[in-house]
């Protein structure tokens, strides 16, 4: 009998690097929102891959960066914790800059994770390397954005991120822990089929978490506040995108009121716009995304500092 392979892959890297589009590529379809600007993903976000011999659910995370808020740590601390109880391990990398200290950090604790998750099945018995249970772990690193740059480029970066994974296992002692690399292109879909036979390849044996069909696991009500914040982003500029949050307060279909929330006084005029001419342009191209017939309302009030306060972004679901 065939073997069905099933599984959890999280996929972690910076801010802005792209991780949200991949797993959009990977999966087939729009399930988390993207924008220009960073830290456009703030929670943990749920994508399916549903295919006859498997089913891969990929995990997309906040970017690891170095927090200046409250929130900045609570995202720091979603994507970190996606690490565990996954069966692989994607660090993603851009290859358009030089490898940074914060592209180190992303490295570093992916390595760790995938030596744990090796020595665990060690121990455990419960991975061979040929047969029904899936390989043996690996950290899958991605090279994203290689359309941006000549094939020298692709090369310089990937000697320099193996340089990096050398380095760390020579800190960590032990056998180095086993590596693939992957130059993709996340918005043209270049290698991302190599990819995604990878991360496959690399699943157990296992059931169908989710029905056929199912793509995430995200609550409509919070896609739609997302749809709502992705369409901002793509409309302000300067700080505000940070100093926003989008909650929605009513679901009585086909009536949906969405919540805008931003930081000072000034930043409630820019997001309504003149004559109210950007909130306008958000709830047409939402709706356009939402199921005919959606009446959506939005709203914009003022939550002061709430970035930085803990009881707001408790509230808010963070």
């Amino acid at each position: 009998m065939t073997s069905f392979r099933s599984g959890f892959a999280a996929v972690v890297g910076r801010p802005n690097f792209g991780k949200s589009t991949l797993v959009n590529a990977m999966v087939g379809t729009k399930v988390s929102i993207t924008s220009p600007r960073p830290n456009t993903t703030r929670s943990q976000v749920r994508g399916v891959l549903t295919r006859a011999d498997a089913q891969v659910v990929f995990v997309d995370t906040p970017g690891l960066h170095k927090p200046r808020t409250a929130l900045g740590e609570r995202m720091n601390e979603s994507a970190t914790s996606s690490l565990d109880d996954v069966d692989v391990v994607v660090a993603l990398v851009e290859a358009t800059g030089a490898v940074g200290p914060g592209d180190r950090m992303v490295l570093a604790q992916s390595a760790h994770r995938v030596r744990s998750m090796a020595r665990a099945a060690r121990l455990e018995r419960a991975v061979v390397a040929e047969g029904g249970q899936g390989g043996e772990p690996a950290l899958l690193v991605v090279v994203n954005k290689i359309d941006q740059v000549g094939g020298d480029g692709v090369l310089t970066h990937l000697t320099a991120v193996s340089g990096v994974i050398a380095a760390i296992d020579e800190e960590d002692g032990g056998p180095p822990i086993p590596v693939e690399y992957f130059p993709v292109s996340a918005t043209s879909g270049q290698g991302v089929p190599e990819l995604i036979g990878a991360v496959v390849a690399r699943m157990p044996e296992g059931p169908r978490y989710y029905p056929e069909g199912m793509v995430t696991d995200v609550a409509e009500a919070f896609w739609v506040a997302d749809l709502v914040r992705e369409e901002l982003l793509h409309r302000v500029q300067d700080e505000l995108p940070h100093s926003i949050a989008c909650r929605v307060t009513e679901w009585e279909w086909p009536r949906v009121r969405c919540e805008i929330l931003v930081e000072r006084d000034s930043q409630k005029g820019i997001v309504i716009g003149k004559g109210g001419a950007t909130l306008k342009e958000v709830g047409t191209a939402v709706r356009r995304q939402m199921e005919p017939g959606a009446f959506l309302e939005l709203f914009v009030r003022v939550e002061k500092r709430w970035q930085h306060r803990e009881d707001a972004l408790d509230r808010l679901g963070f």
